[in-house]
């Protein structure tokens, strides 16, 4: 939209650098919030940075003046096992800082605000089972709870001039690309260097976006008046087993697939004798049940709301997809965070 003002956060996370970039390619006038300014090497040319926090109240009444469209993607990752000061790190900036931008865009008179929020909201699909934005949400992490807090001010939110709804959700499966973070970094790495062996049978089934897909998933929840007040799930349209995965990212890295699977029931006892043990030393397990759990659950969610109502068609299939971040990204190394 050619002129419009818009404010991003996080814009230098594993999606934002695209999002930037696609719409200044669409001609909006960009705007980031950034905490540290030597992060913003990764964006393009042209964007105007507003240095400050997003508990700084004085920082994002700077930073939505004037902004017709507020995309927020900042927030604290999942961590595995959070102790007491992650938790309120999750609590403060996940709900009390989206709180907190959601009425510096409501008093700026800002007419869209599009939230990144995560699939894992939802909890595990049951087998056989793929999750809908009707479906109700049973979070199992202290991130995925903090997301859905978030959400609700998000949804809650209000025009200045109208009354009427400015926010829209979007529910992002596992987002892949050249700064992607998390687990699948460290797949890749390890399938890289064949250090990988797979859990179970392969079958449980996930959903995964490009992450250029999912930043024009979110210019289209921007423009589209379909999107306000809703809830998307973003995806690239395809249930996928974990086996499939493992094909597309082996056949992009030019590699053979594992051809070994530790079954089910080795890995769980492996991993309760480590936490036996390392427990017996006051430390945390590297490895532990709840781990292989999440290895080997389901999280299959339908993609098929936003197809309907705003259009939106996913560029990458998941071969292409893995073969353009793999092969047309550099050599890519996962990242800490």
């Amino acid at each position: 939209m050619k002129g419009a003002r818009c404010l991003v956060t996080g814009a230098t996370g594993a999606i934002g650098p695209g999002l930037v970039g696609a719409l200044m390619q669409k001609g909006y006038a960009v705007q980031v919030l950034l905490r540290q300014t030597s992060f913003a090497d990764s964006l393009p040319n042209g964007v105007r940075i507003i240095r400050g926090d997003l508990l700084d109240q004085r920082a994002l009444v700077r930073a939505t003046s004037e902004m017709d469209t507020v995309f927020h993607l900042a927030a604290k990752l999942h961590i595995n096992n959070p102790g007491p000061s992650l938790k309120a790190d999750f609590e403060r900036i996940n709900v009390e800082a989206t709180r907190q931008l959601v009425k510096a865009a409501e008093d700026s008179g800002a007419k869209r605000f599009v939230y990144f929020s995560t699939i894992c909201v939802y909890g595990p699909s049951r087998p056989g089972q793929v999750l809908a934005e009707t479906d109700a949400c049973a979070p199992q992490t202290f991130y995925a709870r903090t997301k859905l807090e978030a959400e609700k001010l998000v949804l809650a939110a209000r025009s200045k001039s109208t009354g009427e709804p400015i926010g829209t959700v979007l529910r992002l499966a596992a987002v892949y690309g050249a700064r992607m973070k998390g687990n699948y970094p460290r797949l890749v790495s390890a399938l890289r260097g064949h250090r990988f062996l797979p859990v179970g049978n392969g079958l449980n089934r996930r959903t995964l976006v490009h992450e250029q897909d999912a930043a024009r998933a979110a210019l289209l929840a921007a423009e589209h008046p379909n999107a306000v007040g809703q809830i998307y799930n973003v995806t690239d349209g395809e249930i996928h087993s974990f086996n499939d995965i493992l094909r597309a990212i082996c056949n992009a890295l030019g590699r053979g697939v594992p051809r070994m699977h530790l079954p089910l029931k080795s890995a769980r006892l492996l991993a309760g004798m480590l936490e036996n043990s390392f427990q017996l030393v006051g430390r945390q397990s590297p490895l532990d049940r709840a781990a292989i759990a999440r290895l080997v659950e389901d999280a299959a969610v339908s993609g098929e709301k936003i197809q309907g109502d705003l259009g939106f068609r996913p560029s990458f299939d998941l071969a292409a997809g893995w073969q353009q971040v793999l092969q047309h990204c550099g050599r890519f190394e996962p990242s800490s965070s």
